[in-house]
């Protein structure tokens, strides 16, 4: 039971951001525009990464040398740090236009880009993140 409570900030990021992505792809929540889903979810999106950083930042202290040296550990860092990136890449780039198809089902071609690659890293941020507790020593 104790292990549950740290997975449950982690849920709450994916699964918001999943929502987002998704209707960035055109597979969900294609009635409503986008601008307006983004400022329904993100509050609770932000909420669950700050509680998520902090559960994972107090995990990371119990065992700081074992997590540093951690190839999984290392490898979810840089999934979230590539996360980070495609976040900003995508409101410099294909965000500026969101007035633009926020309202259209399938958004421009840059944005369902961004929406599945985004996708594919968190999903791969939750997988490093399982197999980090199966091979810390």
């Amino acid at each position: 039971m104790g292990g549950v409570a740290p997975r449950a900030p982690i849920t709450l990021v994916v699964g918001s951001i999943s929502i987002i992505d998704l209707r960035l792809i055109g597979l969900a929540s294609l009635d409503r525009p986008f601008g307006r889903l983004t400022r329904d979810v993100l509050p609770c999106t932000w909420i669950a990464f700050g509680f998520a950083a902090l559960t994972g930042g107090l995990l990371f202290s119990a065992k700081a040398t074992g997590y540093a040296g951690n190839f999984f550990f290392k490898g979810k860092l840089v999934l979230l740090a590539l996360a980070g990136l495609n976040m900003v890449v995508f409101h410099a780039f294909a965000g500026r236009d969101i007035e633009h198809w926020s309202a259209r089902t399938y958004p421009a071609v840059a944005a369902q880009i961004a929406g599945g690659l985004s996708l594919l890293l968190w999903i791969a941020v939750v997988a490093f993140g399982r197999w980090i507790g199966f091979t810390l020593r």
